[in-house]
């Protein structure tokens, strides 16, 4: 059997600017990780960092559909995958599926604690693409040793 990690959130934001929300590391910055090697791009490799971790975590097999999908592997057992669907009024919904880890009790934890930190993602997203705000912006500073 295999785990998954899902999140879902609406974003009343064009399809075209959450889709850029994602691929462009100046957007990506304000709102989820602290660097970037360079913009989400289909065959190409980035490297991000965190600012709650140390470690720097290359960004691989990125597959990109325009405006609709994103995925990429960062743990070499599972796939994320990003989908956009666009609504009326200029809304868009974003879901996020990492999966592919066999179920243990080490990868059930691994599960539970990506949901809610795909949770995280999607509502930091939210919260700079709708109104310029930097939820993580130190949030996670009690986990620098």
């Amino acid at each position: 059997m295999k785990l998954e990690s899902n999140a879902v959130i609406q974003i009343q934001k064009p399809i075209e600017e959450v889709f850029e929300g994602i691929v462009n590391p100046e957007k990506m910055t304000r709102y989820f990780i602290s660097e970037s090697s360079g913009r989400l791009e289909s065959n190409k490799e980035v490297i991000w960092k965190f600012p709650e971790f140390e470690e720097k975590y290359p960004v691989k097999d990125i597959k990109i559909v325009q405006d609709r999908s994103i995925s990429f592997v960062w743990d070499p057992d599972t796939v994320v995958m990003i989908t956009l669907e666009a609504l009326p009024n200029d809304n868009t919904i974003v879901r996020v599926n990492e999966n592919g880890k066999e179920l243990s009790d080490e990868n059930l934890k691994w599960a539970l604690e990506n949901s809610g930190g795909w949770a995280n993602f999607l509502a930091c997203m939210k919260a700079y693409l709708e109104y310029g705000i930097q939820l993580r912006k130190g949030a996670f500073d009690f986990m620098r040793k």
